[in-house]
């Protein structure tokens, strides 16, 4: 197992012996550890969502404490928030669990066809808080998208100089996509090779559909006759599509689903080379005990204990 933390470090060669470490650290906590596979909680909903809407299904989910314990129980790799949910709970959770500081976030409180987030924490206050990693949202597609690729860019720097590995939520979504693009296979490999360009170390998406948006790629995919009927097949694009397999690429939960859809989509992403999840409202929103047992069965579709 620790050949395989080893194999992935030795794909971020331009990287100095801190962020190499805070990378390993995320491969080698929790439950999965050493197995190259990643299980992350993320609550940044509050936020994104608003409180009820993220928490009343489940209230002890109000109380940021409670998804520091969950993540610990559960042997997640990591838990990611914004600073204020960091902020309430890394001195007392200090050192149970590597921490990740989502740095930008948006409200629903207007109309977001072309979001732009606003920045919200820094590479300063992620190493006051002990995290291994800091997390930044880009929307491929926004009309404000070069302004998140320059935000990035500057953040990314920061962080790399100061040891610590950079997590990328790469979600297309804007005025020049329709709702059915955002998910489109050739839109999300897109996606996932913009954050890998932009130097991420690590990759979030969201999984993709069978459907291609752009007609000029479409044109490709059909030519070329790339396999994307089965979620499996798209999946193994997506990692493909992040320089064939060098960077680590994890996959968004989504809204709250029935267990055997996520698990299924877990089994996918397992068969087609995906590195694991990240996984908030599908895990916060139950009951602490079903929530446990939920992850913990991802967690055993990764290390291959369950087919």
């Amino acid at each position: 197992m620790g050949d395989r933390v080893q194999e992935i470090l030795s794909w971020y060669g331009s990287d100095n012996a801190g962020t190499k470490t805070n990378l390993a650290r995320l491969l080698r906590s929790g439950k999965l550890a050493g197995t190259g596979k990643l299980v992350i909680l993320p609550v940044d909903q509050g936020f994104e969502h608003g409180p009820a809407r993220s928490f009343a299904p489940n209230p002890p989910g109000y109380n940021p404490h409670y998804h520091f314990q969950l993540a610990i129980d559960a042997g997640c790799n990591a838990y990611a928030a914004p600073l204020g949910f960091l902020e309430a709970g890394a001195g007392q959770f200090a050192g149970q669990i590597p921490l990740i500081l989502k740095l930008n976030n948006h409200d629903v409180l207007h109309d977001e066809k072309d979001p732009l987030p606003s920045v919200t924490g820094s590479v300063k206050d992620a190493l006051r808080l002990g995290c291994s990693a800091v997390g930044f949202t880009v929307y491929p597609g926004s009309a404000h998208c070069n302004t998140m690729y320059e935000q990035l860019r500057a953040i990314g720097e920061e962080a790399k100089e100061a040891g610590l590995a950079v997590v990328v939520w790469s979600y297309p979504r804007g005025s020049a996509l329709s709702k059915e693009g955002e998910t489109a296979m050739d839109v999300v490999a897109y996606a996932a090779q913009i954050a890998a360009q932009l130097g991420a170390h690590v990759i979030k998406v969201k999984l993709p559909s069978a459907h291609l948006e752009q007609p000029a790629a479409k044109k490709v995919y059909e030519a070329e006759q790339i396999p994307i009927k089965t979620l499996a097949e798209r999946v193994r694009h997506v990692v493909q599509s992040a320089f064939d397999g060098r960077r680590i690429v994890i996959f968004s939960g989504g809204a709250k689903s029935e267990d055997k859809n996520v698990f299924e989509e877990a089994r996918a992403i397992r068969d087609g080379g995906g590195f694991g999840s990240i996984i908030g409202r599908n895990s916060f929103q139950r009951p602490k005990g079903e929530a446990i047992k939920f992850l913990q069965t991802i967690m055993g579709i990764y290390a291959g204990e369950i087919q």
